[in-house]
């Protein structure tokens, strides 16, 4: 799902079709005056059990074939949906009108050429949220605050041309209806949301932009082609400000320079959009303000959780908490903050599509999302580790973050014990005792507990004593390998030849040496009890710490 179902957007069907379409979107059968707001957007999934909310849009990726299409039309009409999208080109036949008419859910095709992952970047800007805290929309122009698709259209209606509104990075904001009207340029600026690296730099080469940061006045620019044989029409462009901060710029696609009167109306749209941008980033950092203290308060788990849950849109449910974190040293500061911020985004997105209703906010270095999950305890903990796995797949190996998860919260007063979880469990994941990216703390609760252990053993003072400590003291004195032989040892349960070979050393040798330990380190290793005890002692405060077999053998190796 793209928007919180909890959100009630003022985005009509009709209003996704006319900002969309014909660009991305073209309706095959349907009415979709029928639907006021569209409640959220669904990937389906035939492999998934997932939650709809009212009038939602499902995005049916990989539904071909008019007997599918008419079998899942009749489905989703079922479950109170507004309209199904499918790859196009869809050939109208009278089995899809009858399912549509039927179902009352439209259907619509995705323009061949346009991804599915545009078309969701799209449609999650065009549903964004309405100001936070506002009885009703506060209207700027006309338009109301932080509409910056209407904004766009009425600009276009000024100047009677496909409009683009686009920040400091040239991406796109937000554009108005009639880019098929437009060249080949402006299309594919609109499907990528972002101005093509091509075209950038023939305008940088032109000294473009350079004019336009300088001018508060419309920039006339040459058709920019950068394909033999491809037609360009020329632009205008006008710089977005408020006072002394570029906030981005206004394009227009046009085939006739402006009249004088169009020119001034152009520059004067340019301070209206600088208003509704304040305006949309203010009420960005508001609703993501918001949002944080809701999680935050859900997470705490006392009283006002069930209130705080409510307001989120998270119906009493079982719900589980997941933590991402990044690991220490991940680059500096200003790049692992960029980082969170780029990964806690992309599993927004995943959240979205794959669990709807889920809450998801970054407090301090942490991402907590609560994620609506079955009440069985290890179905609802397969289940999570399932999306968290998914999400860490996709987002590769270089994402070098590490995703915990609590135990199952069958009422909001148990969210608390659920977050400590999941904390505990992204703790044991950033100290790489595991070569693990995602775990439940049920998986790997005695690694957080011999991490608690050493916290509390730092606390009191407490250092090497006994037998571990006269070994590292003649390791130190002698350069000898003492303590890593008692540690392959235990580790290899007494198979004197696995830890032999643990330590690339011939069976005979390892003999030796592990005498060598009895002796210098007074021990009696055939004691359960005495091999317990330095076993933990190893894992706390040895002095090269707690390592795995699979990080120390990489290491050796």
């Amino acid at each position: 799902m793209i928007s919180d179902a909890s959100v009630n957007p003022r985005t009509s069907l009709g209003r996704v079709l006319a900002d969309l379409g014909p660009t991305l979107l073209d309706l095959v059968h349907g009415r979709p005056e029928r639907t006021d707001d569209v409640g959220g957007v669904v990937i389906h999934d035939p492999g998934d059990e997932v939650a709809y909310p009212p009038h939602a849009l499902v995005l049916g990726v990989a539904v071909y074939g008019t007997e599918e299409i008419a079998g899942l039309l009749r489905a989703l009409g079922e479950r109170g949906a507004a309209a199904l999208v499918v790859r196009g080109p869809v050939e109208r036949d009278p089995a899809l009108d009858e399912a549509s008419a039927a179902s009352g859910v439209a259907l619509i095709a995705l323009t061949q050429g346009a991804s599915w992952s545009q078309l969701t970047a799209l449609l999650r800007t065009l549903l964004t949220e309405g100001d936070v805290g506002e009885a009703g929309p506060e209207s700027l122009g006309g338009v109301p605050s932080g509409d910056l698709f209407a904004l766009a259209n009425a600009v276009a209606t000024l100047l009677d041309a496909p409009i683009t509104i686009e920040d400091r990075q040239h991406r796109i904001m937000a554009f108005s209806g009639r880019q098929d009207e437009a060249d080949q340029a402006r299309v594919a600026t609109v499907l990528a949301r972002q101005v093509p690296d091509e075209y950038l730099r023939v305008l940088e080469g032109r000294g473009v932009f350079s004019e336009l940061y300088r001018s508060d006045r419309p920039v006339r620019i040459a058709p920019a082609t950068v394909k033999e044989g491809e037609t360009a029409l020329p632009r205008v462009a006008v710089a977005v400000r408020a006072g002394d901060e570029f906030l981005g710029s206004l394009w227009a696609a046009v085939r006739e320079p402006l009249t004088p009167d169009r020119e001034r109306a152009f520059q004067d749209a340019a301070k209206l959009v600088a208003l509704h941008l304040l305006r949309h980033r203010a009420g960005a950092d508001a609703r993501h303000r918001l949002r944080a203290d809701l999680v935050s308060t859900v997470l705490e788990g006392g009283a006002g959780a069930a209130d705080a849950l409510s307001r989120l849109g998270l119906v009493r449910e079982p719900t589980v908490v997941m933590a991402m974190g990044l690991p220490a040293g991940a680059g500096d500061h200003a790049q692992v903050v960029a980082d969170r911020q780029r990964l806690t985004s992309a599993l927004g997105i995943h959240l979205d599509a794959v669990q709807p209703r889920s809450a998801l906010a970054l407090l301090g270095d942490v991402a907590y999302a609560v994620v609506p999950v079955p009440a069985d305890p290890a179905a609802g903990r397969e289940r999570a580790a399932q999306i968290a796995a998914h999400f860490m797949d996709r987002a590769g190996e270089r994402a070098r973050a590490a995703i915990g998860i609590g135990p199952v919260a069958t009422d909001p007063s148990a969210l608390g014990r659920s977050r400590t979880g999941a904390d505990r469990a992204l703790r044991v994941l950033l100290s790489r005792r595991t070569g693990r990216r995602v775990a439940a703390i049920d998986d790997v609760h005695v690694d957080a507990l011999l991490l608690e252990m050493r916290d509390l053993a730092a606390l009191h003072g407490d250092g090497l004593l006994g037998p571990v400590a006269r070994l590292a003291a003649y390791d130190a004195e002698h350069r000898s390998h003492l303590v890593g032989t008692l540690r392959a040892w235990l580790d290899a349960f007494g198979d004197t030849v696995a830890a032999a070979a643990q330590e690339f050393v011939h069976p005979n040798t390892f003999r030796y040496r592990l005498k060598r330990v009895t002796e210098v380190g007074r021990i009696d290793l055939g004691d359960p009890s005495v091999r317990f005890a330095l076993m933990l002692q190893l894992n706390l405060m040895a002095p090269d710490g707690p390592v795995t077999r699979q990080n120390r053998t990489s290491e050796q190796a």
